[in-house]
């Protein structure tokens, strides 16, 4: 069996003193398909195709279900605050009553003193007025993904008939960040895509004015490698790509927008914790429900094999601590003591976490490994220490 199962010993890491954390954040995939069909899509188009046997909506008995679960987890863990995610497929394919059921539900069923955040996450294509006064009514953060001007979108981001999409991405965005709705802009998705200018590709997401922009590397392990991460490990075309992204946006004269990747480097640099799962130590407490409520784990580990992200697990018969058990689950949650010999004798380990853990696959050694972009972000993580290092010194000097 591939680590991480059948190798953790659960004696031992309790005896070590190491207790699960509770899950803060519910994934609900509340419409399993989705409109656009991206060529980097890791749900349609890479070795998981469970999407294909999964009902297209959550019905209302598994949202019931989820709700309860999601009570029931915070009650026991005594969560000040919980984190539910609309996602997909494309969550807006649910339509407005089925998402306005979803809040309802939990918000009714969640205790008085837990709070829910909602967010969305979504292609913009149907963010149409109706829906937009639904997310402004509930509180609801719209995040929406897209890949920079029309060249890059329009490949890349293409409907399932081969058609475009950015023009009907743009008119949503339109709405979202006018006036009226701009309170629920929670800020814009990209994924890298080497064939683009990383300054071009940043400033046409700026133009939205955006709060803050998640670049994320494109899915990929050591058996199918990313786009153009070859085996030559002198290459460096993602750190490449992500240091001129870098520089633009550190040296510009004021701050414009946060991008999450760098400043989650930053923060781990200096000492800090990471926000996120993609870099650094920190416990994942994030966990999915899919729309037949299949409790999973992390969705990206799709990208790994059939069944990767599977738990066996079901909001109806299965608690979330039962979650909190799994081998996945723990090996994302015990932080340096998950990493394979080489990520521990690395200096950097402790910044980039060994990088974010579906990307560490291997045949045969399972997620016991460094990231397949593991030369990408060593020289990504030197480059960002090299640039905060002499403007550190630089300040020390003025205060002497």
């Amino acid at each position: 069996m591939e680590w991480p199962y059948g190798s953790l010993p659960d004696k031992e890491l309790e005896g070590s003193g190491w207790r699960p954390e509770p899950f803060s954040q519910f994934v609900l995939k509340v419409h399993s398909r989705c409109n656009l069909s991206c060529t980097y899509c890791y749900v349609y188009h890479q070795v998981d195709q469970s999407w294909r046997s999964q009902p297209a909506a959550m019905s209302h008995r598994t949202v019931a279900a989820t709700a309860g679960r999601v009570a029931q987890h915070a009650r026991r863990h005594a969560l000040s605050a919980v984190h539910v995610v609309l996602h997909g497929g494309e969550p807006l394919l649910a339509g407005a009553d089925l998402l306005d059921h979803v809040v309802t539900a939990f918000r009714d069923a969640v205790p008085a003193g837990t709070r829910v955040v909602f967010s969305l996450q979504t292609n913009a294509v149907l963010l149409t007025e109706r829906m937009l006064d639904l997310c402004l009514g509930h509180g609801i953060r719209v995040g929406v993904s897209v890949d920079g001007g029309v060249d890059h979108h329009n490949r890349r981001r293409i409907r399932r008939d081969g058609s475009e999409s950015l023009a009907d991405t743009q008119a949503g965005l339109a709405r979202l960040t006018g006036q009226r709705f701009r309170d629920i802009f929670g800020g814009l998705l990209c994924v890298i895509d080497l064939a683009s200018d990383p300054v071009e590709v940043y400033e046409s997401l700026l133009a939205w004015d955006p709060p803050a922009v998640d670049f994320l590397l494109p899915h990929g392990n050591w058996l199918v490698r990313p786009p153009g991460r070859g085996a030559d490990e002198r290459d460096t075309p993602y750190a490449d790509w992500l240091e001129s992204l870098f520089d633009r946006w550190y040296s510009a004269s004021e701050h414009e927008t946060e991008l999450r990747l760098f400043d989650e480097i930053i923060a781990l640099l200096l000492g800090g914790r990471s926000r996120v799962e993609t870099v650094g130590l920190t416990p994942s407490t994030v966990v999915v429900v899919e729309t037949d409520g299949s409790i999973e784990q992390v969705d990206a580990l799709k990208s790994a094999y059939q069944g990767a992200a599977s738990t066996g697990l079901h909001v109806d018969r299965d608690d979330f601590d039962a979650a909190l058990r799994h081998p996945g689950i723990v090996a994302r949650q015990i932080g340096a003591a998950a990493l394979g010999e080489e990520c521990a004798g690395c200096p950097i380990h402790r910044v980039c976490g060994g990088g974010y853990y579906p990307h560490r696959y291997r045949p045969g050694t399972g997620f016991r490994n460094r990231s397949v972009y593991c030369p990408d972000l060593f020289h990504l993580i030197s480059h960002i220490g090299t640039r905060i290092g002499a403007d550190l010194e630089r300040a020390r000097r003025r205060t002497e």
